[in-house]
């Protein structure tokens, strides 16, 4: 563990003391995947399952609370030196809880910057960072989404989602790998485009507007979500105002 640990903390005290760079988070990222996979081979699997409960007829109804404050995310530096004491004192699960903090870290960190790439308006809308997310529901940059609002303050409205989508991807699975019927010969809901080379979908629909995705290696994809748009062209026209090629980078896609 020493041998692996002390790169990993070397590389952890870049992250703290040199401008924060979304290709070295990335480096960082996967440094604590090799190391994740080391100490997860000495902890027996872990499964989880969610479910929901029956309520009684007669249980009241929640009227109000606190609710929960946020908490900034995981110092990268602090939880894997945790990480490396639970290691050495044979507690692989404190290790492995540790390490998917670090991790987390890691990816709140590259959303944040990869956030401040996006373009501050597109067409006339500007950007509500109020709405700025960034969102990892698993360890492992698996089902990560950054999302941005951008708005004319009434009923127009674009979002843009870039990480992973499961039910996006399986949209794109269906039209990308698979022949689909066109069911009018006037008018489609879906249909394949490109954006700057990319290939990419196009869907509409009278409730939600346009959606396009744009799949920009194995496991991402950047969506745009376009609320009151005029037509398709007005879309692909706002799509363009984004660098494509430079969040691919960031990411780390081939």
């Amino acid at each position: 563990m020493k041998k692996i640990a002390l790169p990993m903390l070397m590389l952890c005290g870049m992250f703290a003391y040199k401008p924060c760079e979304a290709q070295l988070l990335k480096k960082i990222k996967d440094k604590v995947n090799q190391v994740a996979n080391k100490t997860t081979g000495n902890n027996d699997s872990q499964t989880s399952s969610t479910g929901s409960e029956t309520s009684n007829s007669g249980k009241p109804t929640n009227k109000g609370g606190g609710g929960l404050t946020n908490t900034p995310p995981p110092d990268v530096n602090q939880q894997m030196a945790d990480a490396e004491k639970s290691f050495d004192a044979t507690k692989y699960s404190d290790a492995r809880y540790s390490i998917q903090q670090a991790l987390m870290g890691v990816e709140i960190q590259l959303g944040r910057e990869l956030l401040k790439s996006l373009p501050s308006d597109v067409n006339g809308l500007s950007k509500d960072t109020t709405q700025d997310k960034v969102v990892s529901t698993q360890w492992g940059w698996a089902n990560m989404t950054i999302q941005r609002v951008y708005t004319d303050g009434k009923d127009k409205q674009l979002t843009t989602s870039i990480g992973n989508s499961g039910l996006y991807a399986g949209l794109l699975n269906v039209y990308f790998n698979s022949a689909y019927v066109q069911a009018d010969a006037n008018q489609q809901n879906v249909k394949q485009t490109k954006v700057k080379d990319y290939k990419a979908i196009i869907t509409y629909d009278d409730n939600k507007g346009y959606t396009l995705i744009v799949p920009i290696g194995q496991s991402s994809m950047i969506a745009w979500e376009c609320i009151n748009f005029a037509n398709e062209n007005e879309v692909m026209d706002a799509a363009a105002k984004f660098d494509i090629d430079g969040i691919k980078k960031k990411l780390g896609e081939q």
